[in-house]
């Protein structure tokens, strides 16, 4: 049956989000800022498939911590859940994403269209320039700037590998950081096609304010994202009916102590 839920789930979620962007497409031809309503809409019929066809539910806490205006929001990376469910959070938010998005049909006009920022990982020096100005531009303009710190998806528990560029935003861009963490690797695992029923909890942290070395913020922001994280896993063995992923985050942990 989990494997039923879950094959519908997926079908459903690509066939929704392709009727959605042609049905929408028509706001393409608008400015950005009026058609935005569209893309928490999205979001939120996701969020209400998977509740529905899996039975997977979501609790945020701490959105008292967002900031008005721009910012930048430091997620903790290890599924695809969060690339589409958290967006409803932010008033106008943009993602540091992949280049190559932007050449997937239909989907990649709606990056280009909402001013999503693409980075060119095979050109570092170059890639980090062209950002940084992205950046500085969505700041400008109050926008929240949504970025995944260890640059790709980590399994629920695994050890954390951060990347450094954030140090170089939040030096350069003067603005605050708020560092989230959530469990969704315990639902939806990365590269999964099952995806297990319970309630992921996204934990929103106060900002980290502009004005730290860098190499402070950084080391604060990977202590705040990890602590919570880890705190939401052991939360989650407390549940009704606790995921399969926590057995092997338990046999990971035994065999590297061994």
């Amino acid at each position: 049956m989990l494997l039923l839920r879950s094959t519908i789930f997926q079908i459903l979620f690509y066939s929704v989000t392709f009727v959605e962007m042609i049905l929408f497409s028509p706001v393409m031809l608008l400015p950005r800022s009026w058609g935005w309503w569209i893309v928490p809409v999205w979001s939120k019929t996701l969020l209400l498939l998977m509740r529905v066809t899996v039975g997977l539910k979501i609790e945020v806490r701490g959105k008292e911590n967002l900031p008005k205006g721009g910012f930048i929001a430091a997620m903790k990376h290890q599924s695809a859940w969060e690339t589409v469910t958290l967006i409803p959070l932010f008033t106008s938010p943009t993602f540091i994403l992949k280049r190559e998005l932007r050449w997937i049909p239909i989907f990649g006009w709606y990056t280009a269209k909402y001013k999503q920022i693409p980075i060119n990982r095979g050109k570092r020096s170059e890639a980090l320039a062209a950002m940084m100005e992205a950046a500085k531009e969505a700041i400008a303009e109050e926008r929240q700037i949504l970025i995944f710190p260890e640059g790709t998806r980590r399994p629920a528990g695994a050890e954390p590998k951060y990347k450094y560029g954030i140090a170089h935003l939040y030096k350069d861009l003067k603005c605050p950081v708020v560092p989230i963490a959530h469990n969704a690797g315990l639902y939806w695992p990365r590269s999964s096609w099952v995806v297990y029923p319970g309630t992921v909890v996204v934990e929103i942290l106060p900002p980290i304010e502009p004005g730290l070395p860098a190499d402070e913020f950084h080391q604060k922001m990977v202590t705040a994202i990890e602590t919570a994280s880890d705190r939401l896993i052991d939360e989650a063995r407390k549940a009704p009916h606790p995921s399969p992923v926590l057995q092997k985050i338990d046999a990971h942990k035994e065999a590297r102590t061994a």
